[in-house]
C-alpha cells in the first residue's frame, strides 16, 4: 500500500488583545501550520512552520487544543514529513520541535529524532487529534473550530483529520425571483439572519451546509430559493497575505443533475480527500435549478440564465475571498460533470466569466442528440418561449397583459415552478441555458477560426459507456423498432454496417448493447471529440487533454437500468468482479474523482479500487495545480504516493491533442493512449469529427 497522507497548511498569529474571539485564527496563533496525515492514519501532525522557542511551541499547540507531537514508535514510516520541504528553493532539511521524551527534542523532515539546545528557535509539530468525518459523523465542537478573517468578517469553520472545512457560506443574497444574483461580501446576508457580532467584528458560523436550491422532490423548508451557498475545504489558511509559493490552486466544482437537481452539499462531492491529497482548495456551489434557474420569456424581463449567473457570481465571490482561505485566485479550475460540465462549457462561452478562471474540466458533457440536444447548443429566448408557453398554461398564467402574466408567475409557489403539479412532480419545466445577449451571446461555444483565444487549458472526456443510463431496454426484439422508439434513424444506422448487433443468446441485452453504444456516441462521445479536434485546429485553448474512463463504480444515488452499470457479483467477488463485462456509466467516475468511495460507505471491490481512485485524484489535482494532468514525479515522491508513481511509470506521458494527433487517454488501472474512438460511427450519426468546423 502506498503512503498516502494529507497536507493542510494554515497560518495562525498570536494576539492577546481583548478584542480577539475565542476561536483560534491565523491572527491568534502566529505560525503557518501544515497538517500531515500518514497513509494508514496512524500518524497525523500539525506543523507550525514559524521559528519559535519550545515554550512558544507548547503554548501555540495548546491554543489549538493540541500538544507537541509524540512520534511514538520510531520504526514507523515517517517519510510523509518530507513534504514539509517540498518546493523550497534551498536544499535545507527542516527541523521541528516534538515531544519525544525528556529534554528538548526535535525531528528532521527525514524522520530523524534528535536532542537540540533548549534555546533553539525552530518550527514545531503539534498533535492532530481531530477524527475523520463521514456523512453521518461530524464533530463541529468548539475544540476543532478555526476561524479566518475576510472583508473584516470572522468566518468560523472546523477541522477534521483531513482538512479545514467552511460550509454554507452565502455568496449572494437571495435575489428577486427571475433576477440575476449579484456578488455580496460576507456578513451582509448573514447579519440580516442574526449572525453573532463580537466586539467590532462579525462572527459567521460556517459549520453546516446551507439549504439546497428548490428542485423536484425537494421543497421548502429543506430546499429554498434562498440557496446561494458555497463550501470550502482547504489545506492552508494564511496569516495575512500568503507568499505566492504557498497559495494553493483552487478546484471549483459545479454539480450535475440535468439543470433540475443536485447541490454542492452532496457528500459524494465532499472535498476533504481531494483538498488534502491534492494540496488544493476545493469549492462546491449551489445554483438555481429548473424553471427558477432557467425560465425565459420573449418580450419580457425574464431572460433566463439565472443558474448560470449564479455560477458567475460564485466565481466573483471566490476570486474576492479565496486567498484568505489559502487559495490562488489566478489558478482557479472550474470542473463539473453532466450538467455541471455543460455549465463549464457555458462559462467558457460566457463574456461575463472571461478571465475568472484559468483551467476547465468537463466530465461527460451532454452534446448532440436526444437528451443532450439543448445542453451545449443554446436555445434562443424565442425558442425557449415555446416551452415556457406550456408552463404558463399549466400554471394558469396566460394573461395577455405581460405585467399581469409576470405577476402571476412570481406569485406561484416555488415547488410548482419546478414541476410539482397535478399531485406529483410531472409539470413542464424550463432548464437550459439560452442566448440572452449577456451571459451567452451565441448558440454554441465558439470554436471556429474566428473564435476568441481563451487562456484556459481544458481537460474533457467521458465514461466509456456514458449513454447506458439514457438508453432503455426495449420490449421489441426488432432492432429497427428499438432504435426508432429511442429517437434514432434506424435506416442510416443499420445500413452503415458500423453498428453491428452484438451476438449472444439474450436478444434484449444485445439490442440494449447496441442502443447504448449509439446513445453514448450521439449524446456524449462524438461532439466531445469534435470539440477537442476543432478547438486544437484553431488554437482556441493553450492545451486540450481528452480522455475516456474504462473503469467505473456507479453511485448509489443514481443507477438506472440496473444492474448494467455494476460489476457482476460472483461468489469470490461479492461486491463486484471488475474483470467481467459491465457498463462504465454516466456518473461512474464521481467517487474516484473526489476519493469518496470509502467515505460514502461503499465496499472496496478489489485491490485496484483504491489505487485507481488515488491515481484519478492525483491526475485531476495535478491539472488543477499546473494545467497538466501528468502528476509531477517529484511531488509524488515528496508525498509518498507510490501507487500513483507506479501507475505513472507504467504508462507514457499524457500528451495534449494535436491537430494531426487525436490522442485519447484511456484511464484504467493501466493508462494508455488511443486515437479518438468511434470516428466512423460518428459520421453515420451526422456528428463527424469536423462537426464544429461546419458549424
Amino acid at each position: 500500500m502506498s503512503t498516502i497522507f494529507s497536507l493542510l497548511s494554515l497560518t495562525l498569529l498570536s494576539c492577546l488583545s481583548a478584542d480577539v474571539v475565542a476561536v483560534p485564527s491565523p491572527q491568534s496563533i502566529g505560525s503557518d501550520l501544515t497538517i500531515l496525515t500518514h497513509n494508514d492514519l496512524y500518524a497525523a501532525v500539525i506543523a507550525l512552520s514559524t521559528p519559535q522557542s519550545q515554550a512558544e511551541a507548547i503554548s501555540r499547540c495548546a491554543a489549538l487544543g493540541e500538544t507537541l507531537w509524540d512520534p511514538g514508535n520510531t520504526s514507523r514510516d515517517l517519510g510523509f514529513l518530507r513534504y514539509l520541504d517540498y518546493g523550497k528553493i534551498t536544499d535545507e532539511i527542516g527541523v521541528y520541535w516534538i515531544d519525544a521524551g525528556p529534554g528538548c527534542q526535535a525531528i528532521t523532515t527525514k524522520g530523524n529524532a534528535q536532542t537540540v539546545p533548549c534555546d533553539s528557535v525552530i518550527p514545531a509539530l503539534c498533535s492532530q487529534s481531530a477524527s475523520l468525518s463521514s456523512p453521518t459523523t461530524v464533530d463541529t465542537g468548539s475544540r476543532w473550530r478555526t476561524s479566518i478573517q475576510t472583508s473584516n468578517q470572522t468566518i468560523v469553520g472546523y477541522r477534521d483529520k483531513l482538512s479545514f472545512r467552511f460550509l454554507g457560506l452565502q455568496y449572494a443574497a437571495r435575489p428577486a425571483r427571475f433576477a440575476h444574483s449579484k456578488y455580496q461580501a460576507p456578513g451582509i446576508a448573514e447579519l440580516a439572519k442574526g449572525a453573532k457580532a463580537a466586539k467590532g467584528t462579525r462572527e459567521i458560523l460556517a459549520l453546516n451546509y446551507g439549504l439546497q436550491c428548490i428542485q423536484p422532490g425537494c421543497g421548502e423548508p429543506t430546499c429554498s430559493e434562498d440557496c446561494h451557498f458555497l463550501n470550502i475545504w482547504t489545506p492552508y489558511l494564511p496569516n495575512g497575505k500568503a507568499p505566492a509559493l504557498k497559495k494553493k490552486a483552487v478546484m471549483l466544482w459545479i454539480h450535475g443533475g440535468g439543470f433540475t437537481g443536485g447541490s454542492g452539499s452532496d457528500t459524494t462531492f465532499d472535498g476533504g480527500n481531494m483538498a488534502s491529497r491534492g494540496d488544493v482548495v476545493v469549492v462546491t456551489i449551489n445554483y438555481r435549478l429548473a424553471t427558477l434557474g432557467f425560465l425565459a420569456l420573449s418580450n419580457t424581463t425574464i431572460t433566463g440564465n439565472y443558474g448560470l449567473a449564479d455560477q458567475n457570481t460564485a466565481l466573483d465571490w471566490v476570486r474576492a475571498h479565496i486567498e484568505d482561505f489559502g487559495g490562488d485566485k489566478d489558478r482557479i479550475t472550474v470542473f463539473g460533470q453532466s450538467a455541471g460540465a455543460a455549465s463549464v462549457r457555458a462559462l467558457l462561452a460566457s463574456p461575463q466569466a472571461k478571465g475568472k478562471f484559468s483551467r476547465a474540466i468537463m466530465q461527460s458533457n451532454p452534446a448532440g442528440a436526444q437528451y443532450a440536444s439543448s445542453f451545449s447548443h443554446y436555445l434562443t429566448i424565442s425558442e425557449a418561449t415555446d416551452l415556457t408557453k406550456a408552463i404558463l398554461t399549466e400554471l394558469g398564467c396566460t394573461q395577455s397583459d405581460k405585467a399581469i402574466q409576470l405577476a402571476c408567475l412570481r406569485a406561484q409557489g416555488p415547488a410548482k415552478l419546478v414541476g410539482e403539479r397535478n399531485n406529483g412532480w410531472t409539470g413542464t419545466i424550463a432548464r437550459y441555458p439560452v442566448v440572452d445577449g449577456n451571459y451567452l451571446t451565441g448558440n454554441e461555444l465558439p470554436l471556429g477560426k474566428a473564435a476568441p483565444k481563451l487562456n484556459v487549458s481544458v481537460m474533457a472526456g467521458i465514461m466509456r459507456d456514458d449513454g447506458g443510463p439514457f438508453s432503455k431496454f426495449s420490449k421489441s426484439e426488432n432492432v429497427s423498432e428499438a432504435l426508432t422508439e429511442q429517437g434514432f434513424n434506424p435506416g442510416d444506422i443499420l445500413s452503415s454496417a458500423q453498428f453491428p448487433i452484438p451476438e449472444g443468446d439474450n436478444m434484449t441485452m444485445n439490442i440494449f448493447n447496441l442502443t447504448s453504444r449509439v446513445t453514448t456516441d450521439a449524446e456524449f462521445r462524438c461532439l466531445g471529440q469534435s470539440t477537442a479536434h476543432v478547438a486544437v485546429m484553431n488554437d482556441v485553448f493553450p492545451a486540450v487533454y481528452s480522455y475516456e474512463i474504462d473503469r467505473g463504480y456507479q453511485i448509489t444515488e443514481w443507477n438506472p437500468n440496473p444492474p448494467t452499470c455494476n460489476a457482476p457479483v460472483t461468489a469470490n467477488r461479492p461486491f463486484g468482479d471488475t474483470r467481467l463485462p459491465y457498463f462504465r456509466c454516466h456518473s461512474g467516475e464521481l467517487y474516484n474523482v473526489f476519493g469518496t468511495l470509502v467515505r460514502q460507505g461503499r465496499p472496496v471491490r478489489d485491490e485496484q479500487d483504491i489505487p485507481f481512485s488515488q491515481y484519478i485524484v492525483d491526475t485531476w489535482t495535478a491539472f488543477g495545480r499546473e494545467g497538466d494532468p501528468n502528476p509531477n514525479p517529484i511531488f509524488l515522491t515528496a508525498r509518498g504516493y507510490t501507487n500513483t508513481s507506479t501507475a505513472v511509470n507504467q504508462s507514457s506521458l499524457w500528451k495534449p491533442v494535436r491537430p494531426n494527433q487525436p490522442i485519447l487517454r484511456i484511464l484504467n488501472t493501466v493508462a494508455r493512449d488511443e486515437g479518438f474512438r468511434e470516428v466512423e460511427q460518428c459520421i453515420v450519426l451526422d456528428f463527424p469529427l469536423d462537426y464544429y468546423v461546419k458549424g
